[in-house]
């Protein structure tokens, strides 16, 4: 959609200015100085013609204009409409660049918006920013390769933007990391812009002037980072890429490291941002090889939800089937390509690139794709997969981690996770529910199968394997979302329900119980029927999780001493 020259505010290196290009038009929104310096290093003979959109006159967005206006004049020869959002703007665009020495009223046509005639202008949209502004600051509606663009331009609401907001269309957004009356605050904008990526709009920021920061309160939203032009032919270019690289690095070292992070799909996100960033893609994601289940699924992913499809399909299915990097500058030419997800979402893919990932031997286990290069020659066959290895690598050694961290918190009979992985979540997704007055609310129970020995000694213990795996499946099929099953050791199963009371644990253990007693188990060619305890109890998170699982274990004593196949609380 639209490529940036520059995305910053007004205090920052490079302020804020976007382009496209239609029938060999390029259309500029804004023209600050340093945009100009970026166009004086292009072609601009290229072009039939130049359009600057002007969104108001402050200095860091209309302050190159009159240099491109003489650099057009005396050197490129290609011409040049400067384009007000309102009569008022023009008047001011009109005394700005007649008091310009060099600037000839002859060398530019100077219009506002009631005059210009292009399918790819629909309106431009009033907005707020200052009380010194009042009428004179405007954002923009376009229509650019079918798509409908919204520019906000530099705004205190988002509000007249959105009627024009519908599924599938672009909004460029300007966002602020501090609390101003001028400004969007970024934290104020969290849950608008979540809102608007969860009903199919497309959100970029832009106009920023602490992207680090920006990013933290952001991260969860769904929303970009508007597309920078990277170029990668300058000191500067390179210079940018280098510190876009070590703001990743820094900033997941010390998540990973210096706050005790034990979550791997952080590590997995900020390498998915890495890639992007080496190769500058509109979205990147990173997948996982499930070899058992013969599927593909998103370990971390920029700009979509997580994803599963079969393992035999798509892109990514290709790349690892053939062992190398996949490559397709047009995918809807290509078979192996899904255009479903671009058709539901209103997507389009331009270019796609997927670099396959091994472990230590050599196996293939995931892979990095990258989608939509941000330059109109597509990926680079030698070059992209190139400056992608290391993270590929990176990529490989991390799932390979990750594998045998997962494997070892699961029980491999029953496939449930096990005392360990019981533990492990305890201090990650549980973590909130062990703070005293916290608020939250969480219940146990643990369970055993009843005279599960006579079942080993009748039958054998290829039965009794058959009994743990029936019941564990029945167990975890029972679970809700905020439910979880452990294999506890033995023939004895834990389930922790978050969000739930005694109450609740004793009517979810009822249901299990009852299922249990009326199934059927085909057992090593023998069909038995067993029947379950269950001791409840609330979670106190005053007390250790040993005690508080003990007080469950004395709930399922009484059960297994008055009688069995009963639930106690």
């Amino acid at each position: 959609m639209l490529k940036f020259l520059g995305r910053g505010s007004a205090f920052t290196d490079e302020h804020n200015s976007a382009y496209f290009i239609v029938n060999d038009e390029l259309v500029l929104v804004d023209c600050p100085m340093s945009a100009f310096l970026r166009l004086n290093d292009k072609n601009l003979a290229l072009y039939d013609h130049i359009y600057v959109m002007v969104t108001h006159t402050h200095g860091d967005h209309a302050g190159g204009i009159g240099m491109l206006i003489d650099l057009l004049q005396f050197s490129v020869k290609t011409p040049i409409t400067i384009v007000a959002p309102s009569k008022d703007v023009e008047a001011d665009l009109f005394y700005y660049l007649s008091r310009v020495e060099g600037c000839n009223s002859a060398w530019y046509e100077l219009i506002s918006v009631d005059d210009l005639e292009k399918d790819w202008f629909i309106c431009s949209i009033p907005t707020t920013h200052t009380e010194e502004l009042e009428g004179k600051c405007f954002g923009y509606c376009f229509s650019v390769e079918g798509k409908k663009i919204i520019y906000t331009g530099d705004t205190n609401t988002i509000l007249p933007f959105e009627p024009y907001l519908e599924s599938g269309a672009y909004l460029y957004t300007e966002i602020s990391a501090y609390k101003t009356a001028v400004h969007l605050y970024c934290s104020d904008m969290v849950r608008k812009i979540t809102d608007y990526v969860s009903s199919g709009v497309h959100v970029y920021l832009m106009h920023m002037d602490d992207e680090k920061r920006i990013a933290q309160v952001m991260k969860d939203t769904g929303a970009e980072f508007a597309p920078l032009e990277q170029g990668g032919s300058t000191l500067e270019d390179n210079s940018r890429m280098l510190r876009n690289i070590f703001d990743i690095s820094d900033s997941l070292y010390k998540d990973m490291f210096m706050n005790n992070s034990r979550d791997h799909a952080l590590l997995f996100s900020y390498i998915t941002e890495l890639g992007k960033t080496l190769v500058d893609a509109d979205r990147a994601s990173f997948w996982k090889w499930d070899k058992r289940k013969h599927q593909l699924w998103t370990m971390s992913a920029t700009g979509v939800e997580k994803i599963a499809i079969p393992d035999d399909t798509g892109l990514v299915g290709k790349a690892l089937r053939a062992k190398k990097p996949v490559i397709t500058n047009d995918p809807y030419s290509d078979p192996d390509f899904n255009k479903e997800i671009d058709i539901s979402t209103g997507y389009t893919t331009r270019s796609v690139l997927v670099l396959p990932v091994a472990d230590v031997n050599g196996d293939f286990i995931g892979a990095l794709q990258l989608i939509n290069k941000n330059d109109s020659n597509g990926f680079d066959d030698e070059a992209d997969p190139k400056k992608l290895s290391l993270a590929a690598l990176v990529c490989g050694i991390a799932l390979e981690s990750e594998t045998f961290l997962e494997d070892s918190h699961h029980d491999r009979l029953t496939g449930l996770r096990n005392r360990m992985g019981f533990y492990f979540d305890f201090g990650s997704k549980y973590r909130d529910y062990l703070i005293p007055g916290s608020g939250k609310k969480m219940a146990v129970f643990i369970s055993d199968i009843d005279k599960f020995k006579r079942v080993n000694d009748t039958y054998g213990h290829n039965a009794g394997d058959d009994v743990l795996r029936f019941t564990a499946d029945l167990l975890e099929s029972s679970c809700g979302d905020n439910e979880s099953v452990y294999r506890w050791g033995g023939e004895e199963f834990v389930m922790v329900l978050r969000d739930t009371d005694l109450e609740g644990a004793v009517r979810k253990a009822e249901e299990i119980r009852v299922k249990l007693l009326g199934s059927d188990i085909e057992a090593d060619g023998n069909t038995i029927r067993c029947t379950m305890s269950f001791g409840c109890s609330f979670f106190d998170p005053s007390k250790a999780i040993e005690e508080n699982i003990s007080e469950a274990d004395g709930k399922l004593y009484t059960a297994k001493e008055t009688g069995r196949n009963k639930v106690c609380s």
